[in-house]
């Protein structure tokens, strides 16, 4: 089996994510995964799609995360994995769907607006 890359985002965080066949090892950019994510619920998030494909300890995932923080790029990693495990076995996809692992979360920052103090928040009116 050769290697499958696949891209995830969240927020500005983005995960090349490479997997092949091997024992289950996940390393996330030259660390492992569960000392890149030191919670219990990262570490979750990362492993929800292989728990949902029953595919916990066959393959070797490798991921290079850039940018935002440990959640976003805890959830783009996720995401990466999801196609990776679509590309293999395209059948599990409906469960995947269902949990919601194949959609990528569009939800980003608003920007901050000139002449107010944050995005929405505006600066205090003096009528006088």
């Amino acid at each position: 089996m050769e290697v499958i890359i696949t891209t995830g985002r969240r927020k500005t965080s983005v995960s090349r994510t490479y997997l092949k066949e091997g024992s289950g090892q996940i390393i996330c950019n030259g660390r492992d995964f569960k000392e890149y994510f030191p919670t219990s619920i990262l570490q979750y998030t990362v492993q929800q799609a292989l728990s949902i494909a029953d595919s916990l300890g066959k393959y070797d995932i490798t991921a290079n995360l850039t940018g935002g923080g440990f959640k976003g790029q805890a959830e783009a990693l996720s995401l990466g994995i999801s196609r990776a495990l679509v590309k293999i076995d395209p059948e599990i996809r409906p469960s995947l769907k269902i949990k919601g692992l194949m959609m990528r979360d569009p939800r980003m920052v608003e920007r901050k607006k000139f002449g107010q103090k944050k995005a929405r928040k505006r600066f205090q009116f003096s009528k006088r």
